[in-house]
């Protein structure tokens, strides 16, 4: 069963959005209805990372990233944002 939704928002967002869900041939509509489905379905909430990424995780210390941040660019930005990983 459809139901009509109606949604305020931006007009430059609506603008932009119209313009990508043509370039994709899609409807606008069609691409809303996914993004809820996709936003609200068991299989992406909660997410959870591979297990690959769960054995990575915390193998570098900060002292490890402040090393690689004098020589890598992605390092130092995470540096500058404070992002922790544990």
């Amino acid at each position: 069963m459809e139901a009509k939704l109606t949604l305020k928002l931006d007009k430059a967002a609506i603008d932009s959005a119209k313009k990508y869900a043509k370039k994709q041939k899609r409807s606008l509509s069609r691409m809303v209805e996914n993004y809820f489905r996709n936003l609200s379905s068991e299989r992406n909430y909660p997410k959870k990372h591979s297990p690959v990424v769960e054995s990575l995780t915390g193998i570098l210390s900060e002292n490890d990233l402040e090393k690689f941040a004098r020589e890598d660019e992605r390092a130092r930005y995470i540096l500058t944002r404070k992002i922790k990983y544990q």
